[in-house]
């Protein structure tokens, strides 16, 4: 199963596992991280650290943050190139989280980023499909090398 790690501001992940929970009953495997205004980016990223490990079984975890290029996504961003299976999304909802964790048993990483992303919600993406966007920058000295 995917693991899940909200990141949003102020207290909307919390909010959002709180209502989950009391929807689903308790969740496994899925941790809220609340970015509050003065919280140094070196702590969040070692909240944000913490929950990938408490999160990880090894099918991979998702990244599901309120705003794209904001601290919660940057920091996400970060850790996920250092791990296997993670994926970054920004500009969810309760209503998309609602929708999509059904889908957290069935699908790998990869897969659940896309399907989310092709949902066509407005505002959401995901680091992966902005990368496509944007590749990352080469040196003309790197291409021609033999």
């Amino acid at each position: 199963m995917l693991g899940w790690v909200i990141a949003c501001h102020d207290e909307h992940a919390q909010d959002m596992l709180d209502k989950l929970e009391a929807k689903f009953g308790p969740l496994a495997q899925c941790r809220a991280v609340n970015y509050w205004r003065g919280l140094s980016t070196n702590m969040l990223s070692r909240m944000m650290c913490d929950a990938l490990h408490e999160t990880d079984t090894g099918d991979g975890v998702i990244f599901l943050t309120d705003k794209s290029g904001a601290a919660p996504y940057r920091s996400a961003a970060l850790l996920s190139h250092k791990h296997e299976n993670c994926e970054v999304i920004s500009g969810i909802n309760y209503a998309l989280l609602e929708a999509m964790y059904p889908l957290r048993e069935s699908l790998s990483s990869a897969e659940f980023r896309n399907t989310l992303v092709n949902m066509h919600v407005p505002g959401v993406s995901s680091l992966w499909h902005q990368q496509q966007k944007n590749p990352p920058f080469v040196l003309l000295h790197d291409l021609y090398k033999h």
